[in-house]
């Protein structure tokens, strides 16, 4: 089996960081969404990943190599503009020849791994299988309408009336039975290849295709509040380690991670918190659930709940909750009275609050 990996998107809802950076190299306990997907399709046994990239591909590609680091080999494939999923497939056509395949969007979050479904795969060999879960509000994703034993019936991309709740949560596995339903379909109203279209087309075809429900914590990175909310999940399973340097007067409560390089001086931190190498912690109170990423300099501050990128500084901010600080940003003082407040700060931003 191989791998088709989605990372040509241009991440219009995580603006302003996808002006500056690729939304899949977005930090999420101090690594990029992109790790966390190339070490779940690993998990599945495959090491070959075919990596779809747009215009930011210099960007990923200085941050992922030849995906060695993470035990598999890269082979990237450009594509000129976000053209549908399925035009993914045809793009990788010749990277995939006639083998299986899973496709897997790049920023999307499973933690908990699909290695079960991708055995059933395996062992049944549909001609697609799609990952699905229950949603709350299925109008805003493509949905599965299924029969008793899990065989998809319909699928319907963005509903106004669903019929199911199963949603589509962007892991698919593949046969080469694929290539014909992508080379069946035409674009849609929005203009691009539909990979539910290229399905729906397996499904009229009588080709058999299935469903399997994921159970596990689930997140599309795709905004901030996701993002800060995929970081509280993952911070949950932190395990303390303090290979940085902590000062007598500092005080570590809980699950607390300090990388290589990183000092904590006269500080309070109460995990679970991960401060990467470094990083500068003086006079500051950091809060849980917040991950402070490398070169970064807190000073005279009190943050929780919050993400901050490599190189960021924040000086006398006492209030900072639930706020994502760009790489290289500069968040300090004015001279104003101020309660706590949230903060959205894009890269090499400088940003004054009241004192």
């Amino acid at each position: 089996m191989k791998a088709l990996v989605l990372a040509g998107g241009s991440g219009t809802r995580l603006r302003p960081f996808s002006y500056s950076m690729p939304k899949q190299l977005i930090p999420i306990a101090n690594e990029p969404v992109l790790a966390y997907v190339l070490r779940a399709v690993r998990e599945l046994g495959v090491t070959e990943v075919g990596l779809i990239v747009g215009t930011r591909r210099p960007e990923i590609e200085a941050a992922l190599g030849d995906g060695s680091r993470y035990g598999v080999r890269l082979t990237y494939l450009p594509q000129d503009a976000p053209r549908g999923l399925a035009h993914t497939v045809s793009i990788a056509r010749d990277f995939l020849a006639d083998d299986d395949f899973v496709m897997y969007l790049g920023d999307n979050m499973l933690p908990d791994g699909v290695v079960d479904i991708a055995r059933e795969f395996t062992a049944r060999r549909p001609a697609a299988q799609v990952v699905v879960q229950k949603v709350a509000d299925p109008r805003s994703f493509g949905v599965a309408e299924l029969g008793p034993d899990g065989e998809v019936l319909r699928l319907v991309e963005k509903p106004r009336e669903p019929h199911s709740d199963m949603a589509l949560i962007g892991v698919y596995f593949f046969t080469a039975a694929i290539h014909e339903a992508v080379d069946a379909i035409r674009p849609s109203a929005r203009g691009e290849l539909e990979i539910t279209d290229a399905i729906q087309w397996l499904v009229s075809s009588g080709a058999e295709v299935r469903a399997s429900q994921y159970d596990g914590y689930w997140k599309d990175t795709g905004n901030v509040e996701d993002v800060l909310a995929c970081n509280r999940h993952l911070l949950d399973g932190l395990s303390s380690r303090v290979d940085g340097e902590v000062d007598q007067e500092s005080v570590l409560v809980g699950e607390v991670r300090i990388e290589r390089g990183a000092r904590v001086v006269r500080s309070r931190v109460e995990g679970p918190v991960i401060i990467g190498s470094d990083t500068i912690v003086v006079d500051s109170q950091i809060g849980p659930y917040t991950s402070i990423g490398r070169g970064c300099v807190v000073t005279d501050s009190r943050l929780e709940e919050s993400i901050a990128l490599d190189e960021a500084s924040i000086t006398g901010v006492r209030g900072l909750r639930g706020s994502l600080i760009g790489r290289a940003a500069t968040v300090g003082i004015s001279d104003q009275g101020t309660d706590h407040f949230r903060l959205v700060v894009g890269d090499h931003a400088r940003v004054e609050v009241a004192a």
